[in-house]
């Protein structure tokens, strides 16, 4: 049962989780307490003992031939991505069901033309979303450039520091033939 207030998105989401990896199921097992893991989560957890197996969550014992597919579960999963992938390409307000346009720079968050004229964000500095994913756009790729940089300047230094440890042992070979 969902709870008042609480975002039935998020609770489906929470309930197409894996309690282990806290990834969405891959190839969801039950085990015979009834909970469900991705079978390669479970299987790891348990590892090579092959005694007095646990349920990490209840702590029943579960032989390891009991693991059943849950195959209706894969599905819920499927529907759950499906309509997370949905929700995130609508991107509209929660409280007004209106497209999000534009960013309250204040908050930090973006917002609708209905909020934008309400008291919360009236006096607030935003501006329309596009400006503000543009100049984000701007700030990974520069981003990326610095990276890219830094991995060459860190392939210089590796063989600078290559060519030191040469010539440092070509030195002790020296002293010790001395």
């Amino acid at each position: 049962m969902v709870a008042a207030g609480s975002d039935p998105v998020k609770v489906l989401q929470e309930e197409a989780t894996c309690p282990i990896c806290l990834d969405y199921f891959a190839d969801p097992v039950t085990l015979d307490c009834g909970h469900n893991f991705c079978r390669a989560c479970i299987t790891q957890s348990w590892g090579e003992s092959g005694e007095n197996l646990t349920c990490p969550q209840c702590r029943e014992i579960c032989p390891m031939g009991s693991l059943k597919s849950n195959r209706q579960l894969r599905s819920v999963v499927d529907g759950v991505k499906q309509l997370s992938l949905a929700l995130r390409a609508q991107r509209v307000c929660e409280k007004h069901q209106e497209p999000l346009k534009l960013f309250c720079q204040d908050d930090r968050v973006p917002i609708c033309v209905v909020c934008d004229k309400a008291k919360e964000h009236r006096a607030h500095a935003v501006v329309p979303i596009e400006e503000v994913i543009q100049e984000y756009k701007g700030f990974f790729s520069l981003e990326e450039r610095l990276l890219s940089h830094l991995t060459t300047v860190k392939k210089e230094r590796d063989e600078i520091l290559a060519q030191k440890l040469s010539r440092e042992k070509k030195s002790q070979e020296l002293l010790v033939s001395l």
